[in-house]
């Protein structure tokens, strides 16, 4: 039986989202903007460590806030499923500070909202745009220190634009997800080629 992963990506408008999501799926970039205004939801099926899982990655709109309840989660379409999703993908602009205070209220309510307790379920703040290094309003080391020591959530940078980092991002994030108690646990979790953006596919 193929085991569904449910991932939600969520970030302040124009951090990229979306484009990291479809640079991942079809090695695709476009520099026209178009905000998120409904969730999108995409189907892809990797194998990893010869498994196979089928993922359900959910790029979310700019919420408000993160859904305090189930009356919260279930009366608005955004929010659908989100306390209960496998990992958090938290994207921000590393030359906007005010995407990142957005990310650092929606992983605060997280972890005080999500069901089932949050540290069942991996969150990976991600800074998006490192194509822009020379723009950005904080060293690199300083916000990954505070990230992981402070927040305990993992970190990386990237780049949508040029498909840089892109592929780690879902590596790791699958390696979070097991190792954090999924059905198939993995002891030792190793890419064996499988998430190169050619051998993942929609269902």
């Amino acid at each position: 039986m193929v085991e569904t992963l449910k991932v939600a990506v969520l970030g302040a408008p124009k951090v990229g989202k979306t484009a990291i999501i479809r640079q991942f799926l079809y090695n695709d970039f476009t520099e026209t903007y178009g905000p998120t205004g409904s969730r999108d939801i995409y189907r892809p099926s990797v194998i990893y460590s010869g498994n196979m899982y089928d993922m359900r990655i959910v790029d979310v709109p700019r919420l408000a806030a993160f859904p305090a309840n189930s009356s919260q989660e279930w009366s608005d379409l955004k929010c659908h499923g989100l306390r209960n999703t496998n990992a958090y993908v938290l994207v921000y602009d590393i030359c906007n500070p005010e995407s990142f205070e957005y990310v650092k209220m929606i992983q605060q309510q997280i972890l005080e909202n999500r069901t089932g307790g949050a540290n069942e379920a991996p969150i990976i703040v991600v800074g998006n745009k490192r194509d822009q290094q020379k723009q950005r309003f904080t060293p690199r080391r300083t916000l990954s220190a505070l990230v992981k020591k402070s927040w305990k959530c993992g970190y990386m940078e990237c780049s949508a634009k040029y498909n840089w980092h892109i592929v780690l991002l879902f590596k790791e994030l699958l390696s979070s997800v097991l190792t954090r108690g999924c059905k198939h646990h993995h002891s030792s979790v190793r890419l064996q080629g499988a998430l190169h953006t050619t051998r993942c596919s929609l269902m």
